[in-house]
């Protein structure tokens, strides 16, 4: 590979062609769709995207590497710049598909962003750190369990789970990876005061909800109390107990 990596963009590039298919399976990938790409790196994805859909926004942060997604296709859209500081819904406002091999270190905040920020966007398929893509639909009172498990189940669906070796990288990184697909549901009509609270509340993960909420700035632990008390939880309570559902009545009840 004559491209180096660099290693402070989290750049694990995809080469092996067989994994491909399982994305176009998982993505359910159609000729009409238009989808929206992250991190395209060396092309292998988006060739196989551009061959396979009516059009291609790929984003690339790394200027080296333009060429690649440019010699992708003639439907290939390339976009310069960092995924989360652009305004992907303009660029892409076309775009109904997130389906990328995300860059390890900006995943979580793209997924999470891309829910209330790219609401076009109905269906995701994207490549991620295992212990990442475990966490996305985990269940409650589990490790894995946290604000992002939270807030991706508020508004989406799993659809797709597929492991991923180690060897379809380069360079091959120290984790294991996974496809996950999952597919937009209903979005809460408070969904930003919901993540303030969820946010809040696994801030301080091993202390309970109260003592945590309070410490993020939702009044006294004793209104956190009571707001517990009116969804039927004690009040030592952690953050991991409650299910997605419970955490918007827990915010209509810090009103």
């Amino acid at each position: 590979m004559s491209v180096q990596p660099k290693r402070e963009l989290g750049q694990h590039f995809l080469v092996d062609q067989n994994v491909l298919g399982v994305i176009g399976r998982l993505a359910e990938l159609a000729p009409e769709d238009v989808v929206l790409e992250i991190g395209p790196g060396l092309g292998v994805l988006t060739r196989y995207l551009a061959a396979h859909v009516a059009r291609v926004h790929a984003v690339e942060l790394d200027a080296s590497l333009a060429r690649h997604a440019e010699d992708a296709g003639a439907n290939v859209d390339l976009h310069l710049g960092d995924a989360l500081r652009l305004d992907l819904a303009a660029l892409a406002p076309d775009a109904t598909k997130l389906v990328a091999n995300l860059p390890y270190n900006i995943a979580t905040p793209l997924i999470v962003e891309s829910l209330a920020g790219l609401l076009q966007i109905r269906l995701w398929c994207v490549m991620l750190q295992r212990e990442v893509a475990d966490r996305l639909f985990a269940d409650p009172g589990t490790k894995p369990y946290g604000a992002v498990s939270v807030l991706v189940q508020l508004c989406a669906q799993r659809t797709g789970f597929h492991p991923v070796s180690r060897t379809v990288f380069r360079p091959r990184p120290n984790v294991d990876s996974a496809l996950v697909a999952f597919r937009r549901t209903e979005f809460p009509s408070n969904y930003a005061a919901v993540k303030r609270v969820v946010t809040g509340a696994f801030a301080h993960r091993r202390k309970t909800l109260p003592n945590s909420l309070a410490l993020a700035g939702f009044g006294s632990r004793e209104r956190a109390v009571e707001a517990l008390a009116a969804i039927d939880r004690p009040a030592a309570t952690r953050a991991e107990a409650l299910t997605p559902p419970e955490f918007v009545e827990l915010t209509e009840a810090l009103r």
